[in-house]
């Protein structure tokens, strides 16, 4: 056990009572056994923390933020709290394999190199209880930045990732969604970013996704990072024009959107003359 580096997992929780058991049994059941479960408590009003107190496990560490923090400031408060050599997350409706961690650990390990590795995951759908993969191709991990500006395909809870890195670089707190996009493609620049083609994790789709309620602040904050840091990229000969065609598609989703609303309240009030 001692030479198994440990793992410091992170889940950032407010209010994620609903499906944060099974989560929790996802880390518990790892065949990967050194780790620790940095649980920070964005300000929860439920019984998150009751729930977390049912396992009694001493790898298991609970903190409590005095305020509600934007997630990624909520990230970085966990992390100084970690202990282990690598990083991994986990938000409460999510849940891994319980291979996840060892293969990881295995690969990452052989080649020192390597500051990031990432897997493939199952996307499910909470409603209709089907699946499907998320990454429907293999990605080459030597062009692995233009890939990820093609078609940024970097799950949180499927990462591993070198404490050291966060010695350098926090996430950016003023993010709310974008926030792990931003770090992890900037990060690409300058080190060693690896992909497992295995489907070690599943992301739960549901009514209640964060991501999923503001899809208007995803647009401005991805049409802002685009603005920002376009040179960075350009400089290096690495072509955003995916990227800008992304986002027109999502702008163009988001007018359907509120189009489709505002026609729907109009029907209805037809419908009641």
């Amino acid at each position: 056990m001692s030479k198994q580096p440990l793992i410091s997992i992170i889940m950032n929780c407010h209010n994620g009572e609903k499906y944060l058991r099974h989560s929790l049994n996802s880390i518990i059941n790892q065949t990967y056994k050194n780790w620790e479960l940095i649980f920070w408590d964005n300000q929860s009003s439920d019984d998150s923390k009751k729930i977390l107190k049912s396992f009694r496990d001493k790898r298991i560490k609970y903190y409590k933020s005095l305020r509600l923090l934007n997630l990624y400031d909520a990230r970085n408060y966990a992390i100084k709290k970690c202990k282990g050599k690598f990083l991994a997350f986990l938000d409460t409706d999510d849940w891994w394999k319980k291979n996840k961690l060892e293969k990881q650990v295995k690969k990452i390990l052989v080649n020192k190199r390597i500051k990031l590795i990432f897997t493939n995951s199952f996307i499910y759908d909470q409603i209709t209880k089907k699946k499907k993969i998320y990454i429907k191709k293999n990605l080459i991990s030597s062009d692995i930045t233009q890939n990820l500006l093609d078609n940024y395909s970097i799950s949180l809870l499927t990462v591993l990732v070198s404490k050291d890195e966060f010695k350098k670089k926090k996430f950016n707190s003023k993010l709310n969604i974008i926030g792990d996009f931003d770090y992890f493609i900037k990060l690409s620049l300058r080190s060693k970013i690896y992909y497992i083609d295995d489907t070690l994790a599943y992301y739960r789709v549901h009514s209640n996704n964060f991501s999923k309620q503001k899809l208007n602040l995803y647009i401005l904050e991805l049409k802002n990072w685009i603005i920002n840091n376009a040179h960075l990229f350009e400089e290096k000969n690495y072509s955003l024009t995916k990227l800008r065609l992304y986002l027109k598609k999502l702008q163009l989703k988001y007018i359907f959107q509120i189009t489709k609303i505002n026609f729907d309240k109009i029907l209805g009030r037809v419908v009641q003359w």
